[in-house]
């Protein structure tokens, strides 16, 4: 496995774990954590063992409790941050922004983006204080399972921001326009009970239970379904929230059931079922994922 500096990783029975590794800071997010979680979603997607993907946060304090504020007042000011020196800065000689430059890229979005690439589930164990990044990078994943102990909050506007991390985009289509500008409008640090309530996590679990229920999940969802066909229902669940008709649907439908049913897991699945026994799919995420969608040729994606 991979080394990290602010991240950790194991996996076990096929599921990768990913920790925030700075409980010293109340795993505070840092564009060196973007960079290591990004680098991880990769490993996880390459490696056909992981059937699921865990994030969680390292301590019983927090899952993540935002942005570092050790830059201070500097805090959100991307002029300054320490990348611009790679990308050079988006300010051109008369004074205006480009605002297609990389250095005005969000880094939460960044990891957002690739969190909603990603071909294998992944699921939320949220464990403690979960506030601003903290709260939107847990949008992309497929379920959020949270902690008694887990705290949330959309706090931006308390910090003279908005959302970021595409939340404007996930947000609304998990919880519902109104409850998406409640949280944000108010900035309001709330519990596990409202936060399942207003239909952002799915379960709450004492402190102690929550990555055995994270596993269960899990194993629930992967360990008698093919993986290749995990991954496209994925994407094609996703990316359908924002199609215009519903014949964009039928569109990629037709398509992946074209080349599903000529696949050798197609074969295998209705095979198994009627020789009454456990399927062993012979496809591979790596290897044998279709290419017809329109997303497959996005920069970043995979």
């Amino acid at each position: 496995m991979a080394t990290y500096n602010t991240i950790t990783t194991e996996i076990s029975e096929g599921i990768f774990t990913l920790t925030l590794n700075r409980p010293d800071r109340m795993n505070a997010f840092t564009g060196e954590m973007m960079l290591e979680m990004v680098a991880a979603f990769d490993i996880a997607d390459a490696d056909d063992s992981v059937r699921a993907v865990i994030v969680t946060g390292a301590g019983d304090r927090a899952f993540c409790a935002g942005a570092d504020l050790g830059a201070g007042k500097d805090t959100f000011d991307y002029t300054k941050r320490p990348d611009r020196l790679i990308h050079g800065s988006p300010i051109r000689e008369d004074g205006s922004v480009d605002y297609s430059h990389e250095s005005v890229r969000d880094s939460g979005g960044r990891l957002t983006l690739r969190i909603f690439n990603s071909k294998k589930p992944v699921i939320g164990a949220i464990n403690g204080a979960a506030v601003g990044i903290g709260a939107t990078m847990q949008l992309p994943m497929d379920f959020r399972l949270a902690s008694t102990k887990a705290r949330f909050g959309f706090v931006f506007a308390k910090r003279g921001i908005v959302p970021e991390a595409a939340s404007s985009w996930f947000l609304p289509r998990l919880v519902g326009i109104s409850q998406a500008l409640d949280w944000c409008y108010s900035g309001r640090v709330f519990g596990a009970e409202e936060a399942m309530a207003g239909g952002l996590v799915k379960s709450i679990h004492q402190p102690q239970d929550l990555i055995p229920a994270a596993r269960a999940l899990a194993h629930n969802l992967t360990t008698e379904s093919a993986p290749v066909s995990i991954a496209l229902t994925r994407q094609m669940m996703w990316r359908m929230l924002g199609a215009a008709h519903p014949v964009e649907a039928h569109k990629i439908d037709s398509r992946a059931i074209w080349s599903r049913g000529q696949s050798g897991d197609a074969v295998e699945g209705v095979t198994s079922f009627l020789e009454k026994r456990a399927a062993v799919y012979p496809d591979k995420v790596s290897e044998d994922m279709p290419h017809f969608t329109p997303w497959m040729d996005e920069p970043g994606y995979g």
